[in-house]
């Protein structure tokens, strides 16, 4: 069975396993920082804002993850003195400068009864036993969202947009990237579902 509960209701003794699914789900897209996902999750576990975050709980453990936010509230929230002392000083320093442009600002699209979903993922041993809809059918019935946004959901992705087409996600914007040679990736597309 399948348990949904706020990660700040979790509170701090699960940062570090909240974290790791969070290496687990998108490690290879910090990579240039560090390839081993232990150096990752302890670069990275200090900047997820629990307040924000969802996790499914499977026999007591985090199998998944999600953030959820009215997009004025950034769901990392980092320190770069914590990102050189784990990734060293150039790539911490680099870390720190990415982190700051491309996760600290609001989101333009930021509007009352709007849903950020952010950082959707599911422990490789959990994947395919139904975490990623379980999660994502729990915040679909918030009261206080009228609208949900994925934003920037990478094309290679396919078990990920099928999974947001099934739960009534629909494509609205679609951006070519530069990376597409050593990515693989040639756009990143975005979704919404708009609930009546």
């Amino acid at each position: 069975m399948i348990e949904v509960v706020r990660a700040a209701d979790l509170g701090e003794k699960y940062r570090r396993a909240i974290a790791e699914v969070f290496v687990d789900g998108f490690g290879p897209d910090f990579s240039f920082f560090s390839k081993d996902p232990v150096q990752l999750t302890e670069a990275l576990e200090h900047a997820l804002v629990l307040d924000l975050f969802y996790v499914a709980l499977a026999e007591g453990r985090p199998a998944g993850i999600v953030a959820c936010t009215n997009g004025r509230q950034p769901s990392l929230r980092h320190d770069g003195r914590q990102f050189r002392r784990h990734l060293g000083l150039y790539k911490g320093t680099v870390a720190d400068i990415v982190f700051s442009r491309r996760f600290g600002p609001t989101l333009p699209y930021a509007k009352d009864r709007r849903a950020s979903l952010e950082f959707v993922a599911t422990s490789a041993m959990h994947r395919g036993r139904g975490v990623g809809t379980a999660l994502l059918s729990h915040l679909l019935a918030l009261p206080q969202y009228d609208e949900y946004v994925l934003e920037e959901i990478s094309d290679i992705n396919a078990p990920a947009l099928h999974l947001y087409e099934k739960l009534g996600f629909r494509e609205y914007k679609r951006k070519k990237v530069r990376h597409t040679r050593w990515s693989g990736i040639n756009y990143y597309i975005s979704m919404r579902l708009v609930q009546s």
